[in-house]
């Protein structure tokens, strides 16, 4: 549905340039959402789908397993989407040692935000309320150094931003001007807090997202944070038991496709059509990341069958492949710390798991050297190839 009046523009000024500056009307639109039978039915269709990702990790050895690596993944997806060129391999050897020989300023950036995802899981565990101060919160965990750091972390907006372009006056949108910053998103923690009308989490996690990218409240890091805040609201609703859902990977390739529903949100009112492309999000990630956890379940479950038959050094062998599944890329000194096993222990499994195939030593070294599960972490790199 096409709304003629989505919000109101202002000319401010900013860079020694004139700009119409958007501030949207509150949520929920006016007039209200017209669900189609269509529509509703991808609504449902998503809903379904992550009550099996649910099922499906209920029935995982241990759900902590997989939601260290699907963290780490949405948290290099994420920060794809902004610029980064690091990988899944090198957040992992970074979390290791920093000496290795990743690109630092990338990596750094990729783990802040793991910290940033996992401080607001935290909290919102712990009842605290989806508000305001969690966002800003959450936002200073995300810019505490290095990059974006001197933008005001953990602080709304001052001065005046805008998307796209190399200056103002060829921005692709200007948000609302700092004054508006804070109305603007104190009626958005209302209606996100379900306040203004009940709207069901999904919808309300739909909207939620589109409005903070368009009051952009941040000098920097408001996509990586409006991307988690629909995390975060279907955790904080319980339709989600785990927080096992991030839609990074669909934004990522289907981001003309997102960006443009964007900007057709705030230019004509069209809540509708970019609902259906967010069901269809929620949905197609929820299948992949059950079908992934279903792999990497029958992965470990064969490898176990494997190791069993090599002999005396089996049952070792178990534990050190154990320690690979909770994370997947390992030095000999790490193993040997996780497990209390001695590192000529280790390094005997390691040359057994490597001649199996099951590991590879990744490093060329012969000393300090780092061991991979190889296929564990190809089925979890998948779709994280930089832009």
């Amino acid at each position: 549905m096409k709304r003629d009046n989505t919000g109101r523009y202002v000319v401010t000024a900013t860079g020694g340039e004139e700009v119409r500056a958007f501030i949207p009307h509150p949520l929920p639109p006016s007039p209200p959402l017209a669900i189609s039978p269509e529509l509703q039915e991808e609504l449902d269709r998503a809903l379904l789908a992550l009550g099996r990702l649910d099922s499906a990790a209920s029935f995982l050895p241990d759900t902590d397993l997989l939601l260290y690596l699907y963290v780490r993944k949405e948290a290099v997806l994420s920060s794809q989407i902004e610029g980064t060129q690091s990988s899944l391999s090198d957040l992992l050897l970074f979390e290791i040692d920093e000496a290795l020989g990743v690109p630092l300023d990338d990596v750094r950036e990729v783990s802040h935000y793991v910290a940033a995802l996992s401080y607001g899981l935290e909290r919102i565990k712990s009842g605290f309320p989806l508000s305001l101060r969690l966002i800003k919160e959450i936002h200073g965990v995300l810019l505490r150094s290095g990059r974006g750091s001197e933008k005001s972390a953990g602080e709304f907006r001052r001065s005046q931003n805008w998307v796209g372009g190399t200056r103002p006056g060829t921005a692709a949108f200007v948000p609302p001007p700092p004054n508006e910053v804070l109305p603007c998103m104190g009626e958005l923690e209302l209606f996100l807090q379900n306040e203004r009308g009940r709207t069901s989490p999904l919808i309300r996690a739909a909207l939620g997202h589109v409005q903070f990218e368009t009051i952009h409240p941040f000098l920097d890091g408001n996509g990586r944070v409006g991307r988690l805040l629909i995390t975060f609201l279907l955790c904080h609703e319980k339709v989600l038991a785990q927080p096992l859902l991030y839609l990074s990977l669909y934004f990522k390739e289907h981001r003309e496709q997102y960006y443009d529903l964007l900007q057709t949100v705030r230019t004509g009112g069209d809540w509708e059509t970019w609902l259906m492309f967010f069901a269809n999000a929620v949905r197609t990630t929820a299948e992949q990341c059950t079908t992934t956890a279903e792999r990497l379940t029958k992965l470990a479950q064969d490898d176990r069958k494997r190791i069993q038959t090599l002999g005396r050094i089996a049952g070792t062998a178990t534990i050190v492949h154990h320690a690979l599944i909770e994370r997947p890329l390992l030095s000999i000194k790490n193993v040997s710390e996780k497990t209390g096993l001695v590192p000529n222990t280790v390094n005997k499994i390691f040359r057994a798991l490597v001649e199996a195939g099951i590991v590879k030593e990744i490093t060329g070294k012969s000393r300090n050297r780092v061991f991979l599960y190889q296929e564990y972490i190809r089925i979890m790199n998948e779709g994280t190839e930089p832009l």
